[in-house]
């Protein structure tokens, strides 16, 4: 899963220097958006988990949203959505993961161990220094990245965020005029999408049928996190979409109508990759986890049929014309 967030990280560096993340002004309403669809997602499950203090570490599992199933469900209801919430949505996405990222960072680290993070600082000055003279080879990158994973991973900090570190330190542009960034995305994005998810979704994704009724879907740990990605998610994006809107903080997705931006907030609620591995991070008994992929799963469906069903039937706007940007 190192693998996985170093891609997240190129992707993230990418989106912040020359794409969707570098206007403020395009970041404000998904920004917004995503904040929301990590704290009502949050805040049901903890209602839901409140009597039941041992499931409370799994507070963050539905707030994660999942880029590749969320944009791909969209892309099966074509141009029947506008382009503008298609950026809605990836943008969104991007800024859930990057939360996920900062969740994973402050509240699933183990104790602390200081003398091996006062030596990551050795492979990460390196790290830093190479990208300022804008390195060209990525062999060395990649191998003091490596020793960082394991100096992150003896100091108690989830090494997977290592891969984040060692990304954003990779240059956009070498002292050649290439990028090894775009090199290394285009590089690794096979793999990770069609190795390294489906091996981790192999791996963490099977649900344990035998003894497993409906009830046991209704119970406090699989609900929370049901009802967190399909109803929390839909709430929290719509809810400050709207709020954002209606008190001019930001304007609307162009050529989008309220019903498919509704669409798309349920569309943030397939949690999947993300979801699976926090709660991965927040319980260690095999039956609490089975519990974990037995509401990841129900209520990702659910928030997919939802949200496709609604863009399908949601009636287009009436554009007349692309008004002029200030």
């Amino acid at each position: 899963m190192a693998i996985f967030f170093f891609l997240i990280g190129l992707e993230l560096k990418r989106e912040m220097l020359e794409g969707k993340l570098k206007n403020p002004r395009d970041v404000l309403l998904p920004g917004l958006a995503a904040v929301g669809g990590m704290a009502v997602p949050a805040l049901i499950f903890v209602w839901i988990n409140w009597q039941t203090p041992a499931n409370l570490s799994g507070w963050a599992i539905p707030a994660a949203t999942d880029i590749a199933f969320a944009l791909g469900v969209l892309a099966l209801a074509g141009s029947r959505v506008p382009p503008s919430l298609k950026v809605f949505l990836l943008t969104l996405a991007i800024l859930d993961d990057l939360g996920a990222i900062i969740i994973i960072a402050v509240f699933y680290t183990a104790n602390l161990q200081t003398a091996y993070l006062m030596i990551a600082l050795l492979p990460l000055a390196g790290l830093v220094t190479m990208n300022l003279y804008g390195q060209h080879r990525m062999a060395p990158m990649i191998l003091l990245g490596a020793i960082l994973w394991y100096c992150l991973l003896k100091s108690g900090i989830h090494a997977t965020l290592s891969g984040v570190i060692t990304a954003l330190t990779i240059p956009l542009k070498d002292r050649f005029g290439k990028s090894p960034l775009h090199a290394l995305e285009h590089a690794l994005q096979p793999y990770v999408a069609f190795l390294i998810v489906p091996i981790f979704a192999f791996a963490n994704a099977g649900v344990v049928m035998k003894g497993m009724t409906f009830a046991s879907l209704l119970e406090p740990l699989p609900m929370g996190i049901a009802a967190g990605l399909v109803i929390g998610k839909m709430v929290g994006v719509f809810g400050m979409t709207w709020l954002a809107v209606r008190i001019g903080l930001a304007r609307m997705p162009y050529g989008a109508t309220w019903w498919q931006v509704y669409g798309v907030a349920c569309l943030a609620g397939i949690g999947f990759t993300m979801s699976l591995f926090i709660g991965s991070l927040s319980f260690d008994d095999p039956a609490l986890m089975n519990a974990v992929r037995a509401g990841v799963l129900s209520g990702s469906v659910v928030s997919a049929v939802v949200g496709f069903t609604v863009l399908i039937l949601a009636p287009r706007a009436q554009i007349a014309a692309q008004p002029a940007r200030a």
